[in-house]
C-alpha cells in the first residue's frame, strides 16, 4: 500500500478530541471516562458513550512507550473457543501466522453481538495488524469501529461478497439446502430442524433458512423446534427428540443445528426405545471428533474448518505484503455420510 493511501485512510481517524467535542466535554472528561469513570458523573458518561458508539471511537492503548509493540498481533474473536468446531479454525490460523512472526490475540463473544462488539472495541485500541471476526451479524457500533479502522479486515464461517471486509467461508443457508435435499432423496418426507439452543447464533438460523426454503420448493412442510434458550446442547438435543417424536404426526428425519445437539437426541432417541435410522433419521452439523463414535455413527456435514483458518491467515499476510495468495474466498461444506440416516 502507498503512502499517500496511508495518509488518506487515516486522516478521518477519530480521535479523543473528536469525541471531546461531539459529546461537550473536556479530553480530560474523555480520558477519565476510560481511566477512571467512577469519576465522571453518570450524565456526562452517557453523553460520552453515546458519542463513542456513534463515532466508532476506539481508545489508543499503545500510546505513550508501547507503539513498538504494535504491528506483530492479529486479533481474532470466535463465537465460542470451547466449541470443538472452531478449533480447527483457531489451531489453523495461529500456526499459519506465527511462521511469518505474527501472534494471535483471541477473544470469545458466544453469539453475543455486545461481547463481540467490547472484544472489537479493546483489541483495536491495541493497534493489531489486522482484525478477524466470525460472520456478519455484528452490533452498529462494530459495523462503525471497522469501517473506520485502517487495517485488514477479514470476516470468516461465512461469505457475503456484497460487504467491505475480505470472506473467507461458505454459505450457511446452502447446508441447509445440502441437509433437506439429501433426507428428500433418501426417501424421507416429515422433516424436521432443530435450532441451537445458544442465543445468537444467527448462522444457524441461516441453516434452518435453507432448510424451509427447500422444503416449500419441494412442496413439503417444514418444521422447526427451537429448545428453551439457554438449555445445554445435549440437553437441548434431548429435549427436541423427546418433543418431536411425541408429536402427533412425528417426524421420519431430524436436521439438528449441530453435532452436539444431535448427539443429545440420537442418545436421548436410544434410551427412548427409537430406532435410528430406522423410527428416525438424525443429520448434523459440525463432524465433531465424537460424530464418528456414536452408534449408531452420525451423519453429519462437515464445514472446512481447518481450511478457513488457513486461508484467513494468509489473506491477513497477503494484506499486509508478507505473502501472494489466489483469491480463493469461497469454500465448500461436504456431506459425511454414516449410519444415522
Amino acid at each position: 500500500m502507498s503512502e499517500d493511501k496511508r495518509k488518506r485512510r487515516g486522516a478521518g481517524r477519530v480521535t479523543l478530541n473528536t469525541v471531546a467535542r461531539h459529546a461537550q466535554v473536556s479530553a480530560i472528561t474523555v480520558s477519565r471516562y476510560f481511566n477512571q469513570p467512577d469519576q465522571v458523573s453518570p450524565e456526562r458518561r452517557e453523553r460520552i458513550k453515546a458519542a463513542v458508539d456513534e463515532l466508532g471511537y476506539v481508545p489508543n492503548l499503545v500510546a505513550g512507550g508501547l507503539a513498538s509493540a504494535r504491528g506483530r498481533i492479529v486479533g481474532m474473536v470466535i463465537p465460542n473457543i470451547s466449541g470443538p468446531i472452531f478449533a480447527s479454525t483457531i489451531q489453523g490460523f495461529s500456526d499459519t501466522l506465527n511462521r511469518h512472526g505474527y501472534q494471535l490475540l483471541l477473544a470469545s463473544s458466544y453469539f453475543s453481538v455486545e461481547q463481540e462488539e467490547s472484544a472489537v472495541r479493546a483489541f483495536l485500541g491495541w493497534s493489531p495488524a489486522a482484525l478477524v471476526l466470525t460472520s456478519h451479524f455484528h452490533s452498529e457500533a462494530t459495523e462503525k469501529m471497522i469501517a473506520e479502522a485502517d487495517i485488514p479486515l477479514i470476516e470468516t464461517w461465512d461469505y457475503r461478497p456484497e460487504r467491505s471486509p475480505i470472506q473467507i467461508g461458505f454459505s450457511h443457508f446452502q447446508v441447509g439446502v445440502t441437509a433437506a435435499r439429501y433426507l428428500h432423496d433418501k426417501g424421507y418426507r416429515r422433516i424436521a430442524f432443530v435450532q441451537n439452543s445458544a442465543a445468537g447464533d444467527f448462522s444457524a438460523l441461516e441453516r434452518r433458512d435453507g432448510y424451509s426454503a427447500t422444503m416449500t420448493e419441494l412442496g413439503l412442510e417444514p418444521q422447526v423446534y427451537a429448545p428453551q434458550e439457554g438449555l445445554a446442547p445435549f440437553e437441548a438435543g434431548k429435549q427436541a427428540m423427546q418433543a418431536l417424536m411425541a408429536s402427533e404426526r412425528p417426524p421420519q428425519a431430524i436436521i439438528f443445528a449441530n453435532d452436539n445437539l444431535a448427539a443429545g437426541g440420537l442418545l436421548a432417541g436410544q434410551r427412548a426405545g427409537v430406532k435410528i435410522p430406522g423410527d428416525c433419521a438424525v443429520v448434523g452439523f459440525g463432524d465433531y471428533p465424537f460424530a464418528e463414535m456414536l452408534m449408531p455413527s452420525l451423519t453429519t456435514i462437515k464445514p472446512p474448518a481447518l481450511e478457513i483458518g488457513v486461508l484467513a491467515a494468509t489473506r491477513v499476510l497477503e494484506s499486509l505484503g508478507e505473502v501472494e495468495v489466489e483469491r480463493l474466498n469461497l469454500l465448500e461444506c461436504r456431506l459425511i455420510e454414516r449410519e444415522s440416516a
